[in-house]
């Protein structure tokens, strides 16, 4: 923790994202760098059994962040956005994909293991290549005091979208490397359900129920219950295939607006999960990174190409999407630059491409010093743009 710590405290003096810096801390903790040097030590100090309960503690942690994010999601911008939001998601899939389908042949020769088909190798890249970093984008918008802003808001919801469209295509793509039909069936037939009880029931009556309450204090036993059914939420999404962190998302979505409520909530779990849980989460993702298997000038080629066509699909489509819908181009950049963002659900990703045997470790590493890469530009690009957490209007919504 004390390593991610600094690491984020150095990468904010740099002017990046302290998420960048936890994850370079874990990088050094991990096998490219303690691991090559004091292979003993590392060994003892991180044994592989330590590693489910790290990552136990830090979904905890992830879950509770999201539904923060959630929470402070302002309903009058999402109605406003709602054109952009759509068309953005859209664009920010559909021209990554694009990319994806006209590098696999190449990759998938050079890369894939043997009996690997195209379809499934097309489908698994292209995700890679789409997905958008949701708690990641979460906590860059909150350095940033951008999280209730006009931008900020249509940034969560276009990742939200991305990634839901994203898990769907994953489970296709699961299909295709060894699952069976009814599989996807059955998890948009459990999608659409929890989708009905959660915007349907639990929204609407979560609201008639604080009405009557606005005056009262936000209890132990009310942090409780909410910290429970966000659990649950979570829990929900993970049991129809959808993940966890949509849940605890959606959990916030639907919390009711009690600005007194939202700040007690947020001043008693932001500490415990800022400090403590998702520095794990981030040094556990740096951990499982091995940059030692990159070596040669072919493989380091084939990086850049990857990342190259990543954000040339990613930054470009969002920006000429956000551009139709009527944003200005310092905007739209803006929005561009912030969906690029990517590295705990792109490595969620990648890590079960290579579990079943669509991204061999050379081809993984690529996916994931892409994945960090263009998560280090986002900061550098808003700050080229001038986007400041004064640049865009912020409604009234809790202030982070």
């Amino acid at each position: 923790m004390l390593v991610t710590l600094t690491c984020g405290w150095l990468a904010r003096k740099a002017g990046q994202s302290r998420v960048i810096g936890e994850i370079v801390g874990g990088i050094l903790l991990g096998p490219s760098v303690f691991g090559r040097i004091a292979p003993h030590s590392a060994d003892v100090l991180f044994p592989k059994s330590s590693f489910a309960a790290f990552e136990i503690l830090s979904t905890v942690g992830l879950v509770l962040f999201m539904f923060l994010v959630g929470m402070e999601l302002d309903y009058a911008q999402l109605k406003r956005q709602r054109s952009t939001v759509i068309l953005a998601s859209s664009m920010s899939i559909v021209l990554p994909f694009a990319m994806s389908a006209l590098l696999a042949h190449s990759l998938r020769l050079r890369f894939a293991p043997h009996g690997m088909g195209n379809i499934p190798f097309v489908l698994f890249l292209g995700i890679a290549m789409s997905i958008t970093a949701f708690p990641v984008l979460a906590r860059v918008l909150e350095e940033r005091g951008l999280q209730s802003s006009m931008l900020g808001t249509t940034a969560i919801l276009c990742a939200a979208v991305d990634d839901v469209l994203a898990w769907l295509l994953l489970a296709l793509a699961l299909i295709g490397a060894g699952g069976g039909p009814s599989s996807l069936l059955l998890r948009l037939i459990g999608l659409a359900g929890y989708l009905i009880v959660m915007l349907g029931v639990i929204r609407p009556v979560a609201a008639r129920l604080a009405r009557g309450q606005q005056s009262a204090e936000l209890s132990f036993e009310l942090l409780s219950v909410v910290t429970a059914l966000t659990l649950t939420s979570a829990a929900a999404t993970e049991a129809v295939g959808v993940h966890p962190l949509f849940g605890a998302f959606l959990a916030g979505f639907c919390f009711p607006r009690v600005e007194k409520w939202q700040v007690a909530i947020r001043g008693r779990l932001d500490m415990v999960v800022s400090v403590l849980l998702l520095p794990l989460f981030f040094a556990l993702t740096g951990m499982r990174t091995r940059l030692d298997l990159l070596n040669g000038k072919a493989i380091w080629l084939w990086a850049v190409i990857v990342l190259l066509a990543a954000v040339f699909g990613k930054v470009g489509g969002a920006t000429l999407a956000a551009r139709w819908t009527g944003l200005s181009w310092r905007n739209a950049i803006a929005l561009g630059a912030l969906l690029n963002t990517r590295g705990l659900v792109e490595l969620i990703v990648l890590n079960i491409a290579y579990n079943v045997g669509a991204f061999p470790p050379t081809l993984f590493t690529m996916m994931v010093v892409m994945a960090l890469l263009t998560t280090m530009s986002t900061n550098p690009i808003l700050n080229l743009l001038g986007v400041e957490n004064h640049s865009f209007p912020r409604p009234g919504s809790v202030q982070g």
